[in-house]
């Protein structure tokens, strides 16, 4: 056998010995992100690891599984912290809805017997002060009990198939008072029979909030139009009025907490409304959005899912 003969044999001994290495070292691979992945699936799902989880501390699987394990328990604390801290929440939020519900109510109760007293006309004026400020408490109370719950998680959102229009019909009937004392015109667009999955109660809420900000922003009369288009994947609702206007440079600021805009502090309000109606969107896997123009109106669009 000469020396060409050999040099291939030996030669071909190695490549098929680095094909076996990479055939075998492909196979640890495999094995060992389908044991990374099996890991992570427990630690996600709540099971916790499974018990080769370490392994061999000196290989990269028991550093990783070591690792894994770590951080298996470290998310295990903070998740009994976080469940914790939730149920205190839950039990401040009832105990602060308690106690001012009742010290409130008896306000008003004394407000109203005051009414029936002789006063002079500065007693009377203090009079009705003092009852636009026990509302406004009582408002004030009310929006920030609703917005702590939803932001703990106390209160759920369920959405099911439902008649949107009876939802906005609802939110409507409720700013006909005020809008009426404005001489505002109302109008809405939207099919009797539409159908919809969502949570009619809290869209409810969204949708009046919304219309509660435009009858404040909005002179008197001025319009508010409601409309209701289905777009390929989601619903729009569209509030528009032809009030102040928003500068481009707030408009992302109106949806946060407590948010009002500094020419506005003469009217009611707290500033919660337009942020709680996007929190309500979002847990119904929705958003809201505004276009406006200074002294030329708003529209808020309310978007939900169609599925």
């Amino acid at each position: 056998m000469d020396w060409t003969m050999i040099s291939i044999i030996f030669a071909a001994a190695a490549v098929g010995a680095a094909v076996w290495r990479v055939h075998r070292l492909k196979k640890e691979v495999w094995q060992f992100a389908g044991k990374v992945e099996r890991s992570l699936d427990d630690i996600l799902s709540g099971r916790g690891l499974a018990g080769d989880a370490e392994g061999v501390k000196d290989t990269l699987w028991g550093k990783c599984g070591e690792k894994l394990s770590q951080a298996d328990q470290i998310w295990r604390k903070k998740e009994e912290s976080y469940l914790l801290e939730k149920e205190q929440i839950k039990e401040l939020i009832s105990d602060i809805s308690h106690q001012t519900k009742t010290p409130i109510a008896n306000m008003k109760l004394y407000l109203e017997f005051l009414e029936e007293e002789e006063l002079s006309k500065k007693g009377e004026e203090f009079l009705k002060n003092l009852e636009r400020q026990a509302d406004k408490l009582d408002f004030l109370l009310q929006s920030m009990v609703k917005m702590s719950r939803l932001e703990a998680g106390i209160i759920q959102i369920k959405s099911k198939p439902g008649n949107l229009y009876e939802t906005l019909a609802k939110a409507v009937m409720e700013i006909v008072p005020a809008a009426a004392e404005k001489g505002i015109e109302l109008s809405a667009d939207c099919q009797e029979n539409y159908m919809l999955r969502h949570d009619g109660k809290w869209t409810e809420e969204a949708v009046f909030n919304v219309l509660d900000n435009a009858v404040k922003y909005t002179k008197p009369f001025g319009r508010i139009h409601v409309k209701v288009a289905r777009q390929e994947i989601f619903t729009r609702i569209s509030i528009s009025d032809t009030g102040k206007g928003i500068l481009p440079e707030r408009q992302a600021e109106v949806f946060t907490r407590f948010y009002r805009e500094p020419e506005v502090h003469e009217e009611s309000g707290v500033g919660i409304g337009l942020y709680l109606a996007r929190k309500i969107l979002e847990m119904q896997g929705g958003y809201i959005e505004v276009r406006s123009q200074v002294e030329k109106g708003s529209e808020f669009s309310l978007y939900l899912p169609n599925e």
